[in-house]
C-alpha cells in the first residue's frame, strides 16, 4: 500500500493537471469556439488521454470551461458596488459586465453547440438575478420603465451586452468606448 502522501501528491497532481485543461479550454474556446480536443491538450501541455482521463468528452470539458469563466465573472462582479440609487448601479455593474461578457461570447457559443439551452440558462441564474433585482429595484424607485415584463428587460441588457461583444470581437467597437456605448444603450431602453 502506497504511503498517504503518495496519494495526496497525485490528488494535487490531477488537480493541477484540471486547472490547466480547463485553463486551455477557456483560453482556446475563447478564441475558437470550434477548438479541437487536441488544440485544448496541446495547449494544456497533455497528452489526449490525460485530457479523457478527467472530461469523458467535449460535452463536460466545455462546461467545466464555462463554469470557470462564469466563476470568474461572479468573482468580479461581487465586488460591484450595490449601494445607491439602481441607475448608478446599473452603470457600474454595465461597465463591469461587458469586458466579462466580451471575453466568454465564443466561449459561450462552443456551450450552445454542445449543452442544453437549460443547463445553459441555469448556469448564468445568478447574473441574471442580479441584474433582474436591479431592474426591481430601479421600477421601484420610478427610474426604470414598468411598462414591459421584467423577464424581456432582463433579456434585452444581456442581448446588448451580447451584441457590444461581438461588435468589439467584430473591431467595429474600439474597447475603450464599449462601455460607455454599452451604459447609454441599456440606460436609455431602461429609461421611465
Amino acid at each position: 500500500m502506497p504511503p498517504a502522501s503518495t496519494g495526496r501528491r497525485r490528488r494535487a497532481d490531477a488537480e493541477r493537471s484540471i486547472a490547466r485543461i480547463v485553463s486551455a479550454a477557456r483560453d482556446c474556446l475563447s478564441r475558437d469556439p470550434n477548438a479541437s480536443i487536441d488544440d485544448i491538450a496541446k495547449a494544456a501541455g497533455v497528452g489526449r488521454m490525460t485530457l479523457y482521463g478527467h472530461f469523458r468528452n467535449r460535452r463536460e470539458l466545455v462546461e467545466a470551461a464555462l463554469a470557470d469563466a462564469l466563476g470568474t465573472g461572479e468573482e468580479v462582479l461581487s465586488d460591484v458596488d450595490l449601494s445607491g440609487p439602481a441607475r448608478d448601479v446599473l452603470s457600474r455593474l454595465l461597465d463591469s459586465s461587458w469586458s466579462l461578457v466580451a471575453e466568454s461570447t465564443a466561449l459561450l457559443s462552443a456551450a450552445e453547440g454542445v449543452l442544453p439551452a437549460a443547463t445553459i440558462r441555469e448556469m448564468h441564474a445568478a447574473s441574471a438575478l442580479r441584474v433582474e433585482e436591479l431592474v426591481r429595484r430601479g421600477q421601484d424607485e420610478g427610474a426604470f420603465r414598468t411598462d414591459m415584463p421584467i423577464e424581456w428587460l432582463v433579456n434585452v441588457v444581456h442581448y446588448v451586452l451580447h451584441g457590444a461583444a461581438e461588435e468589439n470581437r467584430g473591431g467595429r467597437l474600439k474597447p475603450e468606448e464599449t462601455g460607455r456605448i454599452v451604459i447609454a444603450t441599456v440606460q436609455s431602453i431602461l429609461a421611465a
